[in-house]
């Protein structure tokens, strides 16, 4: 399996936290390997989006589940995860990823329930039942029939290590330890049970994505982060009857069903059936047979009546209709859930909220990294991109992206059929004045082009503190001494921030201004703040200035002026 990796954390409890924690890690894990699940994607459709659609329903549940951040019972987050994931569901392995999230959710309930109050946390033994529910529920779900060599092969032999660990006493590390390994070893034998499988040369998809959930599991609670196999397509052998392959249904139908009890199901699953495969109908935890509530897929020549058959047994919503198209790259349609979005790349709680206050999705870098302006990755980046569910987003780098990184991200997101517009902000000053004239209701390239040239006309600076002697555009420095910085120059020198910020803001007002903007850093003084008001106001009279507590890092103060 390779090296591990540890971090210096003891092993968790899979509570409330950690079970928000793992949904979130799943996801960013589902995107580093979302490539590597497409292209291994042959059964049941060969249409490269089983990473896409899983990743799209974690999105979901994870969404949900942030809703009720607040709360510190596991059921309750496994049942928010359950629902988000049901009603996020995209695609034949989104509906089954659903049923396993609402196979934790069931068990965590009813143990909840047994307990007569809260349930504090997971344990092996729960886990186990909870992967075993969910093999129940998967193979409802597609009708009653279990393929060997797909994801449920895969989700047996995972649950399977981890009741044994249970059943031995083993602590919850162990046992998703077990379970993952065990998931590997049953992802490994899917060709041998799955002919479509093995003339493809390729390991079932849904089940490669099921071992990036295990491990992505393994790496909140314990965590270690094993390397696996990277797998690629590897044609082994010819087809045992060469001929020519049936069309393949032109379209992939799925939405919600109201007002349909279990025969109406039933029914409505051999209807399907007649009109194409793929068939899935699954309920959540909380909206259960009884009260109606049901997940549909299939894919079919005959879009039109797959819909008008869940009219006849309940009343669809959130119907959606997606083209099957071979080797299609990018997301499926209907994958977003608003039309346009701005991602600003912030530092510090205070920014985060002041631009989240400005309708801005927000992205911190790492809080832990030594310089926050390096620090964010392309993959990171990316992740922020998908995650504020736009078709169109507007990216404000900030300063904290490289050149680099900022282009790889916006390109592979770009790839994804993500509309991304990054624009050139080099400081958070010079965002918020994008910010102030985005307009969601313009055309995409008249809002980038207005916020561009927002950018273009606010002037930006930065006060720092010298940390050693150095010859400078203004003079020598000493350590300790403010720095006033425009650019990449440093223009003024002086004994502290305060009167190295009166003396830029006194050049940047030269040529003018109607605002001026200062965000301040961590660990600065109030007074700071104060002097330079009182500096404004004595010299610089019409000019109004704003400060807002961003507690950023780096600079001291960041100063623009429009």
């Amino acid at each position: 399996m390779g090296q591990l990796s540890r971090r210096d954390t003891p092993d968790r409890l899979l509570d409330a936290s950690a079970l928000r924690d793992w949904a979130h890690t799943a996801v960013s894990d589902l995107i580093t390997h979302i490539d590597e699940i497409n292209r291994l994607n042959v059964f049941p459709v060969a249409d490269a989006d089983t990473g896409t659609n899983m990743l799209f329903t974690m999105r979901s549940a994870l969404a949900e589940a942030k809703t009720g951040a607040d709360t510190d019972d596991v059921a309750q987050v496994a049942a928010a995860l359950s629902m988000g994931a049901l009603h996020g569901a995209r695609g034949n392995s989104g509906v089954i990823l659903s049923q396993i999230l609402r196979g934790i959710a069931d068990v965590t309930a009813d143990a909840a329930a047994t307990a007569g109050g809260q349930l504090p946390s997971i344990d092996a033994a729960l886990l186990g039942a909870a992967l075993w529910h969910g093999v129940d529920l998967v193979v409802a779900s597609m009708g009653g029939r279990e393929v060997p060599g797909t994801i449920v092969s895969v989700l047996q032999a995972a649950a399977g290590a981890v009741e044994e660990c249970a059943d031995a006493g083993e602590e919850l590390a162990r046992a998703i330890t077990a379970a993952g390994d065990a998931a590997a070893i049953a992802l490994e034998k899917t060709p041998e049970q799955l002919d479509v499988l093995s003339e493809a040369g390729v390991v079932d998809a849904g089940g490669r994505g099921l071992l990036v959930l295990l491990d992505a599991l393994r790496s909140t609670i314990s965590g270690h982060a094993p390397a696996r196999t990277v797998y690629e397509p590897s044609p082994r052998r010819e087809p045992a009857e060469p001929g020519p392959e049936p069309a393949a249904p032109q379209f992939e139908v799925m939405y919600l069903l109201d007002g349909c009890d279990s025969a109406g199901a039933d029914a409505l699953r051999e209807r399907l059936g007649q009109l194409g495969d793929s068939v899935a109908i699954a309920t959540s935890a909380s909206e259960g047979a009884g009260a109606g509530g049901y997940s549909v897929h299939v894919h079919t020549d005959d879009a039109g009546a797959a819909v008008e058959a869940g009219l006849i047994f309940g009343k669809p919503r959130r119907i959606q209709i997606s083209a099957l198209t071979a080797g299609a790259t990018g997301l499926p349609p209907g994958s977003w859930t608003r039309e346009r979005a701005v991602l600003a790349v912030v530092d510090g709680d205070g920014a985060a909220e002041l631009f989240a206050s400005e309708g801005a999705c927000v992205l911190l870098p790492d809080p832990d990294a030594p310089d926050p302006t390096t620090a964010l990755t392309a993959r990171q980046l990316l992740r922020g991109v998908v995650d504020t569910g736009a078709a169109q987003v507007m990216v404000l780098p900030n300063g904290y992206v490289t050149a680099e990184e900022l282009v790889a991200g916006c390109t592979a997101a770009i790839g994804w059929g993500i509309d991304v517009v990054p624009l050139p902000t080099g400081s958070m000053v010079q965002g918020l004045a994008a910010l102030a004239v985005h307009d969601p209701g313009r055309q995409a390239v008249d809002d980038g082009y207005t916020m561009a040239q927002a950018v273009g006309t606010a002037r930006h600076g930065s006060v720092r503190v010298a940390t050693e002697k150095a010859l400078t555009f203004a003079g020598t420095c000493e350590p300790g001494d403010g720095l006033g910085i425009a650019g990449d120059e440093v223009l003024i020198v002086a004994p502290d921030i305060t009167r190295a910020a009166i003396g830029l803001l006194d050049l940047m007002l030269a040529p003018g201004g109607e605002l001026v903007t200062v965000l301040v850093g961590a660990n600065i003084q109030v007074d700071v703040a104060d002097a330079l008001q009182q500096h404004v106001h004595d010299n610089h009279p019409g000019i109004e200035l704003v400060t807002y507590y961003t507690g950023h890092r780096g600079d001291a103060l960041l100063i623009g002026v429009e």
